[in-house]
């Protein structure tokens, strides 16, 4: 398996970012991004305007970010062709579909692309012109994976009158963890079907006016240096092959969609290196993956993980934390069955958290 860094859920000049996708790839570049997934609202434009390729190191993908008529339930897909359904013109010049958001998961689903619910539990209020957009249709069974750490949610749900300046002059400093309510859903979700989990950033560069001076709130290049998701992939990327690009996005976007990925806060260290899997019976099982259990075939199974750095380790069974020590690596040997994931803390400070690996009993 090959392993590539990428950063998610980013908006251009196609929708309401404030950047060109040729400046933001040279952002990405820069930060040693192997991949970007542009994700402006309710267009895929930048796809049809040729704009889906490499720059220089880093594979520029473009999705979209999908919502209702009532701009609620965002929905990221990723791996289209093209948007399809229309779309009708909504207050403060937005878009909504006129598709519901049960249809239009389930159209993303039927063409083999990906989907991710958008910052699911939003609640942000603390700046005008910028409301929640939390996601309210949870009877679907067709979306693929749940973005559980948004780091433009995390920073303004946690804007105080105390701690704003701070906050706008440190965009990184302040995001601490996953939202915890959609980790919590992401648990319970996983315990009847398969879930995968992403980290974004939701770029879009914002300008506001501080004390008279205009200020871009989150900019690219310091976004990408925050939460990144890292896939595994079967094949290697080679770098600058266009003319193997679709090959590439899809196997990116499968991984995605797969859970053969992990979240990382950049921020408290380059997560690449970071390893959980599983062995039963001498194979392999890497996070995305599931088997079934038999004691009469092995005794039991082990998991083992290892991070590039020291740090706290959790494991997780079923949403509950049954272990946690400070180290690089860890192994335990176990008999039953559940859902396992791991996850990687620096003091307080969230750093790596990992996909599901799925034992069936």
């Amino acid at each position: 398996m090959f392993e590539y860094s990428g950063s998610i859920h980013i908006h251009s000049t196609y929708s309401d970012g404030t950047s060109k996708i040729e400046e933001i790839a040279k952002y990405a570049n820069e930060t040693n991004l192997d991949f970007i997934i542009i994700t402006d609202h309710n267009t895929m434009q930048a796809k049809t305007d040729g704009l889906e390729r490499w720059y220089d190191n880093t594979l520029v993908i473009v999705g979209c970010e999908i919502n209702d008529a009532n701009n609620k339930n965002h929905y990221i897909a990723v791996g289209l062709d093209k948007l399809f359904g229309k779309f009708k013109q909504l207050p403060n010049n937005e878009l909504g579909s006129e598709l519901s958001a049960k249809e239009y998961i389930k159209k993303i689903k039927e063409k083999g692309a990906a989907g991710f619910v958008a910052h699911p539990f939003e609640k942000r209020s603390s700046i005008p012109g910028h409301p929640a957009y939390p996601w309210t249709e949870w009877s679907s069974d067709d979306f693929d994976g749940i973005e559980i750490w948004n780091h433009m949610s995390e920073w303004i749900e946690g804007i105080t009158e105390n701690n704003k300046f701070q906050r706008f002059f440190h965009p990184l400093k302040s995001i601490v963890t996953p939202d915890v309510k959609s980790v919590k859903k992401w648990d319970e979700i996983n315990l009847k079907r398969k879930v995968a989990a992403i980290g974004s950033v939701d770029a879009h560069a914002h300008r506001h006016k501080i004390m008279g001076y205009e200020i871009i709130i989150f900019p690219y290049k310091i976004l990408f240096k925050s939460i990144r998701t890292h896939v595994f992939v079967e094949n290697e990327i080679i770098k600058g092959d266009n003319k193997n690009f679709n090959k590439y996005s899809k196997e990116i976007s499968d991984a995605l969609k797969t859970g053969h990925s992990f979240i990382v806060n950049h921020y408290h260290g380059d997560g690449k290196g970071f390893r959980f899997y599983a062995e039963y019976c001498d194979k392999i099982y890497n996070m995305g993956d599931d088997f079934t259990f038999d004691k009469a075939e092995c005794k039991t199974f082990k998991l083992k993980t290892y991070l590039p750095k020291a740090a706290r380790i959790k494991l997780i069974k079923n949403g509950k934390v049954i272990d946690e020590y400070e180290g690089m690596e860890s192994n335990w040997e176990l008999d039953e069955p559940g859902n396992y994931r791991v996850e990687s803390w620096i003091r307080d400070k969230a750093w790596i958290f990992s996909n599901y690996i799925r034992i069936n009993s």
